[in-house]
């Protein structure tokens, strides 16, 4: 784990306890490998995004991802942490349709996924279903701002928040959605693309932990696409995101070399291979 990190189990008091004591740091993780990764690395929550149907399937929006599909990868990110909390993001039309299919449907990602927590957008409309599942002691935390099931509404992947008004995408109306989802009961609410005054004081005036991805700087955390900040994403990322490694370019450069070297047959060597056991000498009879 990297150096300074706590490494005691993330729940989610230790994540309200650290409103206004420490930053958090989320990351998204699809698979075991890197949910292992982000966990050694100290990451505090592991969001399982439906963004896995843009940069795992190579689909244009999150709005075709299912919830077996949800449960499938939430499975392996929570057989490879030991520390983080791991949150499974709610797909399209799994919580919309009615309370009861969102109670089935959160139930899933904890009992079939190990997922511990649920993440959900929407805001004053889907309070009564925040409202439900923290009632059975469901955690949830919201996503208010850019909300990626909305891009048609949006008319794609638009800053929020820019013009006043109670209106969805309203400067007043994010603020109506963050108290709404605060008083029904989540644990924390992720605002995505909103200007960053607008976020600090949502974050101000909320008493639960606030996770920004392009919503500057004064939210009680941050979270990126695992993909954007390993550089593993060719598509042109939004200007939020910060590049800490280009393991995409490594990874083609190493496997370029792997196959230069299978061509030109000096891959697999002496080395990489095995060799048959020497033949045991019999013994002459007297």
């Amino acid at each position: 784990m990297a150096a300074g990190f706590e490494e005691a189990k993330v729940t989610v008091p230790a994540v309200l306890a650290a409103k206004g004591e420490r930053k958090l740091a989320m990351v998204t993780a699809y698979d075991f490998t890197f949910a292992r990764l982000a966990d050694r690395a100290g990451a505090d929550l592991l969001l399982v995004g439906d963004s896995l149907g843009m940069v795992v399937q190579g689909c244009e929006t999150t709005l075709g991802v299912t919830m077996d599909e949800m449960v499938y990868h939430t499975r392996m990110v929570a057989r490879g942490r030991t520390r983080a909390l791991v949150i499974g993001d709610m797909p399209f039309l799994s919580y919309q349709v009615s309370t009861s299919e969102a109670v089935a449907n959160a139930g899933r990602f904890i009992k079939e996924g190990g997922a511990e927590a649920v993440k959900l957008e929407g805001g004053v409309h889907v309070a009564d279903t925040v409202k439900r599942l923290s009632d059975i002691d469901v955690p949830v935390m919201g996503h208010i701002g850019l909300t990626p099931q909305s891009v048609h509404r949006m008319g794609g992947h638009k800053v929020q928040g820019r013009r006043p008004g109670h209106g969805a995408g309203g400067r007043d109306r994010l603020f109506e959605d963050a108290r709404a989802l605060e008083e029904a009961g989540a644990f924390a609410i992720v605002i995505e693309g909103v200007p960053a005054d607008l976020a600090a004081e949502i974050s101000r005036s909320l008493s639960i932990p606030t996770i920004g991805i392009g919503a500057g700087p004064a939210c009680d955390g941050q979270v990126l696409v695992l993909h954007d900040l390993l550089g593993l994403e060719d598509r042109i990322a939004p200007k939020f995101v910060r590049r800490y490694a280009e393991l995409g370019r490594a990874a083609v450069d190493a496997i370029g070399q792997y196959v230069a070297d299978v061509r030109e047959g000096s891959f697999p060597a002496r080395e990489h291979s095995f060799s048959s056991p020497r033949p045991v000498a019999r013994i002459k009879e007297a």
